[in-house]
């Protein structure tokens, strides 16, 4: 399995990029979101990757984030669910979007991706629903841009890798956590979660807004 792809882009198609890693090339497929963020060709580039394997062919898809891996994995496993689906999914809410849609079960958000019809955009939303806790979880996780050179020789040096994004907010995860222990179901939890939460907010005021949403009305 190839998890990461670290190199140079070598060029840009469409809906994929060559990476050169040392004299090898990758080509590895990205949504439209994913293509805006990458550098000019000759630059050095990092994406996770998931390896597609079939009889007749063998394709990459590369990713920004963990996160954004993670969901593309469990979007494949929604019947009526491709790669080229999920890629259009990504790319129309990313990652953090698509979080927030599952988990408030909003269906319409993903019917907006272009080639996912509503039939299909609801059967994602319902059975994906209660994993969306453990991806939100997880955190931003994005990969670190290599240096220019520790893409052609080993890095033997102690350099510190460059951050693309600052990652989310940690009281997302810990929220979750508190409120499952608290014995609410997986998926509603992170639904009041993704509703209340701002970047600035402490755990303490996450968790106080997402039970005001919990509670029983009237």
């Amino acid at each position: 399995m190839i998890g990461k792809i670290s190199g140079r882009i070598d060029y840009r198609g469409a809906d994929h990029v060559l990476i050169d890693v040392r004299g090898v090339g990758y080509v590895v497929y990205v949504s439209d979101r994913v293509m805006a963020s990458l550098p000019g060709n000759g630059e050095a580039v990092a994406l996770y990757t998931d390896l597609l394997v079939r009889e007749d062919i063998l394709q990459l898809f590369g990713f920004t984030t963990l996160v954004e891996k993670e969901w593309h994995r469990l979007l494949t496993s929604v019947q009526g669910i491709g790669a080229k689906a999920s890629l259009s999914i990504l790319g129309a809410l990313g990652a953090e979007g698509v979080s927030k849609a599952i988990a408030l079960g909003d269906w319409n958000a993903l019917a907006k991706a272009k080639g996912v019809g509503p039939k299909t955009a609801q059967r994602v939303a319902n059975e994906l629903k209660d994993k969306a806790p453990a991806v939100m979880a997880m955190g931003g996780g994005d990969v670190a841009v290599p240096d220019d050179d520790a893409v052609i020789e080993p890095d033997t040096s102690a350099r510190a890798p460059r951050k693309v994004t600052p990652r989310q907010n940690p009281a997302q995860a810990e929220a979750l956590s508190a409120l499952v222990n608290l014995g609410y179901a997986p998926g509603d939890a992170a639904g009041a979660v993704m509703e209340v939460i701002t970047p600035e907010m402490a755990t303490g005021d996450v968790i106080r807004a997402a039970l005001k949403l919990l509670a029983p009305k009237g």
